[in-house]
């Protein structure tokens, strides 16, 4: 990068983190550094939610995602505004009345304290896995600019949110989203704008768009269904939704984000602006990976984005080979340039069998594109066994690397770490809350000063952040970074989703049966992911109803006692 680019970079991160530390200063006690004293409009808790889920992955992976496989992804969110009026009508005024510092201070009170502490669980393995992830994200972004050792990289970026959020806590979170959702927001606006003006001259916007779906990546709707396909209408309204009610209506890093509305209406209204945006919002991040994909039909385009790796192959004995393979990716490059041409003349002339023609030569030249690019892998592979070959998340950021111009690239950059610290931050916030709240002040030290567990709250951040870079550094192994972090949550969401239904509306299990069900649910999804024969957004509804209808059967056949009186939530008693 110039000197420009590292001015803006620099500049913008220091302002935001000042500001942050600046707005969040002086907290002596849990309910301000936890629940930020539960001030905030909603117009902040939506923007707060929406950064929470912004993490670097979406802008780094989600572009790369639809380069290689269209913007089908987007239907993964399908199922997400049913889930916030759900969540509107039957999760948030429970959690409100009760004024709960986590969503599973509720179980104990409606259960038992060994279901809330196992729901606790699940829910920090889960959480703190998927903070490692959003780490490395940032990580490779400045690896790349520095050369730096990726594992070196995931500790320093891993330091500087375990800082900021132990400074801070979650007014430090909540307070600089807004100003970080700006710098991401008008960096992709600005990246979508220049993939076009880059484009060849008389090569437009449309144009760009049309030759993409020719290609097929612009394929948002797909109705065919299909247990193991990822992404179509079914899986994403069905699985979506369930996966969507799990995570902002059991998941501390969201459940704490709309706990800080100064009132339920305020927390509903962002819910429900999560609700509108998020699906436009992720629609316009896909766009941007089918136009750089365009893009790359009238430019040469890498054999493998990674450049760090492609660097190493090219300093080791395979040097030449690896050179025949790039020469012949190119030439194919340059007959898919003719052929796209091509594609746009009959398009413009509306001549549908030069059309069809011209789409079938590009088809087959992808084919050979992606055997020559296996070639390019196999020999990445045997100069680095260990070498991560799954350039999805390389692909935007060498777009933004190399062609865009000074100071644009360092906002982008800097929009890049804005979305690492917001999910971040977040993650390390909600797992210290719960750590905190849900075992050590409920099961290690009940009666402790507040300034006491406000530093044990930072310990537990800094705990957590420490675990987060170690998983941090097994994350090159895991391909697209946005759906690894998505198939984590699959694993846990509905299980944990299903024990809060049954806390809702399945009055009469208590529970022992909840607790047995939850175990044998668990190992039966990991068993089922395993097996690889259903598509991660299924385990969400698979998670859901296996432990549901496993409490509701142990509770009828076993003999379980009922808990005596009910608790505050709205509900009947159970008898």
């Amino acid at each position: 990068m110039s000197i420009t680019d590292w001015i803006v970079l620099c500049g913008t991160l220091l302002l935001i983190l000042t500001y942050g530390i600046y707005r969040s200063r002086g907290q002596r006690n849990l309910d301000s550094y936890l629940l930020g004293n539960q001030s905030l409009k909603w117009w902040q808790v939506g923007f707060s939610i929406m950064a929470t889920q912004a993490s670097a992955i979406t802008f780094l992976s989600a572009p790369g995602q639809a380069y290689t496989d269209g913007m089908r992804f987007v239907q993964f969110y399908f199922g997400l505004p049913l889930a916030m009026i759900f969540l509107c009508i039957f999760f948030l005024p429970i959690f409100h009345r009760l004024k709960v510092f986590t969503a599973y201070e509720f179980l104990e009170q409606r259960f038992d304290l060994k279901t809330r502490t196992l729901t606790a669980m699940l829910f920090l393995t889960q959480r703190g896995l998927a903070a490692g992830l959003t780490i490395y994200a940032p990580s490779i972004v400045l690896s790349s600019l520095l050369g730096w050792n990726i594992y070196w990289t995931n500790v320093f970026m891993g330091g500087l949110v375990i800082t900021y959020t132990m400074l801070g806590g979650t007014k430090a979170v909540s307070f600089t989203q807004l100003q970080q959702l700006l710098v991401i927001f008008a960096g992709m606006f600005l990246a979508g704008v220049m993939v076009v003006r880059l484009l060849p001259e008389g090569v437009g916007f449309t144009d760009a768009l049309h030759v993409a779906g020719n290609m097929g990546k612009t394929n948002v709707i797909t109705t065919n269904f299909s247990w193991n396909d990822r992404y179509n209408i079914w899986s994403g309204l069905i699985g979506g939704f369930f996966l969507s009610l799990s995570y902002f209506g059991t998941d501390q890093s969201q459940v704490g984000r709309y706990l800080t509305g100064k009132s339920i209406g305020q927390s509903r209204l962002g819910l429900l602006m999560n609700g509108v945006l998020k699906i436009p919002m992720q629609f316009l991040i896909l766009m941007i990976g089918a136009l750089v994909f365009s893009f790359y039909q009238f430019h040469p385009a890498p054999v493998f984005f990674n450049t760090k790796q492609v660097e190493k192959v090219l300093q080791s004995a395979e040097s030449d080979s690896f050179r025949i393979i790039e020469n012949a990716y190119h030439e194919i490059g340059i007959q898919k340039q003719e052929h796209v041409y091509d594609l746009m003349a009959a398009l413009d002339a509306g001549d549908e069998t030069r059309r069809a023609a011209a789409q079938q030569s590009l088809h087959e030249l992808e084919s050979e594109g992606k055997e020559v690019r296996k070639e390019a892998v196999a020999l990445i592979k045997k100069v680095d066994p260990a070498a991560d070959t799954n350039d999805t998340n390389y692909i935007f950021l060498t777009f933004v690397l190399t062609y865009l111009p000074q100071g644009l690239i360092g906002l982008l950059i800097a929009m890049v770490f804005c979305a690492s610290w917001n999910s971040t931050a977040a993650e390390l916030n909600a797992l210290a809350t719960t750590t905190i709240i849900d075992i050590y002040r409920r099961s290690i030290k009940k009666d402790a000063p507040q300034l006491l567990y406000v530093r044990v709250s930072m310990l537990a951040t800094l705990g957590w952040g420490i675990f987060a870079i170690c998983v941090a550094q097994l994350a090159n192994q895991l391909g697209s970074l946005i759906e690894a972090v998505n198939v984590l949550g699959s694993l846990f969401y509905g299980n944990i989703l299903g024990i809060f239904l049954i806390a809702f509306f399945l009055k009469k299990v208590t529970g022992t049966p909840v607790f047995i069900a939850a175990l044998i649910t668990e190992v039966l999804i990991i068993l089922i992911y395993l097996e690889g024969s259903v598509a991660f957004l299924w385990l969400n509804l698979i998670g859901c109803l296996t432990v549901m209808a496993l409490a509701w059967l142990l509770q009828i056949t076993g003999q379980f006692k009922k808990k005596e009186g009910t608790v505050a939530t709205g509900l009947p008693p159970h008898e």
